[in-house]
């Protein structure tokens, strides 16, 4: 690797550089200023910038290295944070025109934690509106590109995140994630992706609706997470221990001890895999690297069952999971189009797609609440299950990164699978499943399509036991590569 592409290490190997002294904060900041000046433009990655107090904080970084000291463990990495969670003098969006010129007066917890071990925070990355889709396009900020082909999507809605870390634009991201909003843009981009345990990451500062401006992003959404995307797993983890922990008015009688991994060793893991199935079937490509993931882990000692289910079926992500998205994604909605959404509840003519959305969107706090308990109960099922597996693994989506669409919305597009044309939203079909009942995932990727498109896996473990998941990623990164560097973003081989 070239000095043009040192933004490429990852983020553990730049810290040890940062802190030993082989590499300034300030340094490394204008190194990836120069990078995105050579890249941003084609990408659209980053769309907000804050340089002068970065540029000031790296330098306060250098100074404590000189004397001998170290900030904490992200001592000087300059990064980009997801344009939905709240930053302090930085214009943030959550990618709506109402917020174009919204800017916090305080952090967001997580953006506070990485400041707080020396992060060096110096833009903010892109997203659709209000992070309500699989792509990366607003009205403010315009589309943001793969760097696997600029053509296609990088995911959504922590897109720009997605884009930034493959591409070495930013040395890992902050992103958020409801339906899928870490681990998709991790699997189209090849990067990966970190969905803690709901609850064990606070997500206050999430601009996610209008009224934020006016009252701070106060709540914590249901099924809502914050999370990192990075080029390695020790990055996930690394990241992770810094924003892992209590909301502040917990902290006083609230500590979080996650458990260890349960097993670091192939020959002791119990693995399920879960990797295809009828109700949204992958595409041939995905699917065979998917098998070839599970083939490996088997050779490389791990029981692996096939056949295990927890004991929820798939469909029960449009009977349950869906519904309960669309539920807590209701703040969103403008008055205009709540009204719609209540009067569509009614209609018989629509598609059973609509037709759930806008029940959920429209739903009456009773039936929100037996909703609930379904959820409960399935989460039972799901531990029942994770009693005799340590974790399962299933795909992230149905399909590799697809061109640009912009028409319609996540309910009303289509898409060509395997030659047949399907519903958009059977994208997050398979992420919805895993995050409305709560539990932890994490996306590694596990290489490319023959037409050179990346592919990542979910690795899912028992609800707080994310070091499981994350040791699990760490030996399928070891066993088949982990994230490769996109042709565009290798600046030490290309004539500029």
């Amino acid at each position: 690797m070239t000095a043009e592409d040192l933004g490429l290490k990852t983020a553990t190997e730049l810290v040890s550089m940062t802190t030993s002294g082989e590499v300034g904060s300030r340094e490394l900041l204008d190194h990836y200023l120069e990078r995105v000046e050579r890249l941003n433009g084609d990408i659209n990655a980053i769309i907000t910038f804050d340089v002068e107090r970065a540029k000031a904080s790296a330098a306060t970084a250098d100074e404590a290295q000189a004397d001998g000291a170290q900030l904490g463990p992200l001592h000087g990495l300059p990064i980009s944070v997801k344009d939905a969670i709240a930053t302090e003098g930085i214009r943030t969006t959550g990618g709506a025109t109402e917020l174009s010129d919204h800017v916090p007066t305080a952090d967001a917890p997580v953006v506070a934690s990485v400041k707080n071990a020396g992060a060096v925070v110096f833009g903010k990355s892109n997203l659709p509106r209000w992070s309500g889709d699989t792509q990366a396009f607003n009205d403010i900020f315009g589309t943001t590109n793969n760097p696997w082909d600029l053509t296609r999507i990088p995911g959504g809605s922590s897109g720009g995140a997605s884009a930034a870390v493959a591409a070495g634009l930013t040395s890992f991201e902050l992103g958020t994630d409801i339906g899928g909003s870490v681990r998709l843009p991790s699997h189209f981009a090849g990067v990966c992706g970190h969905k803690p345990s709901f609850g064990v990451v606070p997500q206050l500062g999430y601009v996610d609706h209008e009224t934020v401006s006016q009252y701070g992003g106060i709540i914590e959404a249901d099924v809502n997470v914050f999370g990192p995307l990075a080029r390695s797993v020790d990055d996930l983890e690394l990241v992770f221990d810094v924003v892992a922990g209590p909301t502040h008015d917990r902290a006083t009688g609230w500590k979080l001890d996650l458990p260890t991994a349960r097993h670091t060793e192939p020959g002791q893991l119990r693995v399920a895999a879960w990797v295809d199935d009828p109700i949204c079937p992958v595409a041939d490509d995905v699917g065979a690297l998917l098998e070839a993931t599970v083939a490996a882990l088997a050779d490389a000692g791990a029981s692996v069952d096939s056949s295990a289910r927890p004991g929820v079926p798939l469909d029960e992500v449009w009977n349950t999971g869906l519904p309960l998205i669309s539920a807590a994604t209701t703040p969103a909605r403008t008055a205009e189009e709540f009204a719609r959404q209540v009067a569509d509840s009614d209609d018989a003519s629509l598609d059973p797609t609509a037709r759930m959305r806008a029940s959920a969107s429209a739903i009456r706090h009773r039936d929100w609440l037996l909703l609930n308990e379904r959820r409960q109960e399935h989460r039972l099922r799901w531990a029942e299950f994770f009693r005799h597996h340590d974790v399962l693994l299933c795909p992230v989506s149905a399909s590799t990164a697809f061109p640009h669409q912009h028409d319609g919305n996540l309910y009303s597009r289509q898409i060509t699978i395997n030659g047949a044309t399907r519903p958009y939203a059977d994208l997050i079909a398979w992420t919805s499943f895993i995050g409305y009942v709560h539990l932890p995932s994490t996306v590694v990727p596990v290489g490319l399509t023959p037409d050179g498109l990346p592919v990542g896996i979910q690795v899912v473990a028992p609800f707080l036991e994310d070091r499981t998941g994350l040791a699990v990623a760490r030996l399928l990164e070891q066993l088949l590569g982990g994230y490769q560097i996109p042709p565009m973003a290798q600046l030490g081989s290309r004539t500029v």
